[in-house]
C-alpha cells in the first residue's frame, strides 16, 4: 500500500522518511473519536507503528497501513461485534505472527469474526481457529452448469390431461426405464 499523505492532508515525516498521520489526522480519515483512538493506543488494540508517545507532549504518528486497521476496527464495531471479540481476533491473529493486519480478509456475521484465507478456507478467529465452511452460490452454479454439459437431459414435457400413465422415459434416463418395467411387470 501506499503511505504517501492524500492530497490536501497533513502528515509527519519520520526519521527514516516513512510518512505518519496524526491522532487527530486518523481520526477525522477513519471517522473515529479521539478518544476511542487513544484508548485504543493504550490498551495495545492499535499500535501506531512510525510512533508511539512515549510521554507528555509526544504525539503518536499512525501509517497509512495503521489507518486502515483502525478502519476495520471501527467497522466491525459498526457491524454489532463487541471491543473485545475485536481484540480476541485480533490477537489471534497476532499470535499466529500476523503482523500486517491491513493484508487480511475479515468477515463478520456482527457477533464473531473470520479471517478469509482464500475462497476455499474460512478461519473463525473466536473460536482457535476453527475452520468453518462457505458455498458460493455463483460457484456451485457454474460447477453445476459444467457437470451438466455431458448429462442427459429431457424436455419438461406435460403429463396428458385425463391420464394417470407416467410419459415415457426418455433415452439415457435409466432410473425411469427401472420404474416402467417394475410397473410392466
Amino acid at each position: 500500500m501506499n503511505d504517501q499523505p492524500l492530497a490536501g492532508e497533513v502528515a509527519s515525516v519520520g526519521e527514516d522518511g516513512s510518512v505518519g498521520y496524526r491522532g487527530v489526522t486518523a481520526c477525522h480519515a477513519v471517522g473515529i473519536s479521539y478518544r476511542q483512538l487513544d484508548y485504543w493506543a493504550r490498551t495495545t488494540l492499535v499500535i501506531p507503528s512510525i510512533r508511539d508517545a512515549s510521554g507528555s507532549g509526544t504525539q503518536r504518528l499512525y501509517s497509512f497501513r495503521d489507518l486502515v486497521v483502525l478502519k476495520v476496527v471501527k467497522r466491525l464495531l459498526d457491524a454489532g461485534v463487541s471491543l473485545q471479540n475485536i481484540r480476541k481476533a485480533i490477537e489471534t491473529l497476532r499470535s499466529r505472527g500476523v503482523e500486517d493486519l491491513a493484508g487480511i480478509t475479515l468477515i463478520s456475521d456482527g457477533t464473531t469474526v473470520y479471517e478469509c484465507r482464500s475462497p476455499e478456507e474460512v478461519v473463525d478467529l473466536l473460536q482457535g481457529g476453527q475452520g468453518v465452511f462457505g458455498i458460493a452460490i455463483g460457484g456451485a452454479f457454474k460447477e453445476i452448469q459444467g457437470s451438466l454439459t455431458n448429462l442427459p437431459a429431457e424436455p419438461a414435457q406435460p403429463q396428458p390431461v385425463g391420464t394417470d400413465a407416467p410419459a415415457e422415459p426418455t433415452e439415457g434416463d435409466e432410473l425411469a426405464a427401472r420404474r416402467a418395467r417394475r410397473r410392466a411387470g
